[in-house]
């Protein structure tokens, strides 16, 4: 099978790529304490299988009412088959790993690994035939650096279970953005979009199941709020958008927001979720 290529490339600018990508930086940024807020609540897999079920649900629901017009087209078998695929890797290892991962693993180096995303997209891009360019591995370069810089002072601790965690959950995700580019393509649009977040909230409960997860309390009013911002903003806006910018974009860009949500992250660390700065510019949490 031969490598696709990326559709709008070359073809002018996508009128959605700056909301998309701005969709990606803030609200990608602020996911960070969202999720910490809806773990005080939710077990990390149930926590993301049901939000991405919500919003995978949501958006098909609207496909469905758009499909009866003809406006849209319903994903086809074998694209059903790759949205399992892709939905397996990028939500049930790249989100749930990394929900799994943050109960244990210091700030600095989740930070660092997300950072390493753009990369690894770029590296695995490279067995199928999408080379970057080099002004986009210098940009990649200096945004590494900027991040590491920026969490110098944050923990950097981890079991080697948490560790193996976050380095799994970076390399699924990773790879699972090129594939969806590449061999194993997504129905067009809402489509693709609503039928990998069903799929991976699928395999997301399945492995909450399999784990036990249990509720030790209802959920708290601040745990919820949490949770339904996940659904609507970090869900069917950010994780949508993504999905737009690697269907429209560069890996590069698709995946700049690696350096730009730890700043964002830091920000409403310090101002909304109680975080001190450390002496060394980095950040824990109080």
């Amino acid at each position: 099978m031969t490598t696709t290529a990326l559709p709008a490339r070359g073809a002018g600018t996508p009128a959605l790529l700056l909301p998309a990508l701005l969709a990606c930086y803030v609200i990608w940024g602020s996911t960070y304490l969202a999720i910490r807020l809806a773990l005080a609540s939710f077990p990390p897999f149930f926590q993301m299988g049901t939000r991405f079920l919500a919003a995978g649900a949501l958006l098909m629901a609207w496909v469905l009412w758009r499909a009866r017009s003809g406006a849209v087209r319903l994903p086809t078998l074998r694209e059903w088959r790759n949205a399992l695929v892709i939905g397996t890797l990028m939500l049930g290892g790249g989100m749930g790993l990394t929900a799994s991962a943050e109960q244990h693993v210091g700030s600095g180096l989740v930070a660092a690994f997300i950072a390493v995303t753009p990369m690894l997209v770029c590296g695995w891009g490279l067995l199928f035939g999408q080379r970057p360019h080099r002004l986009e591995l210098a940009g990649m370069v200096v945004g590494v650096a900027g991040v590491l810089l920026l969490v110098r002072g944050a923990s950097f601790g981890a079991s080697p279970a948490a560790l193996a965690s976050i380095a799994g959950a970076t390399l699924a995700w990773s790879l699972g953005s090129v594939l969806s580019t590449t061999r194993l393509p997504l129905a067009a649009g809402a489509a693709g979009f609503a039928s990998e977040m069903l799929c991976g909230g699928a395999v997301l409960m399945a492995l909450s199941l399999a784990l036990g997860e249990q509720f030790v309390a209802p959920p708290q009013p601040l745990a919820l709020a949490a949770w339904i911002y996940l659904v609507v903003f970090g869900s069917l806006i950010a994780f949508s958008a993504y999905l737009y910018l690697l269907a429209h974009a560069s890996p590069a860009v698709a995946t700049s927001y690696a350096f730009v949500n730890p700043v964002i992250a830091l920000a409403l660390g310090v101002s909304l979720g109680g975080e001190a700065l450390s002496g060394a510019n980095g950040s824990r949490a109080e």
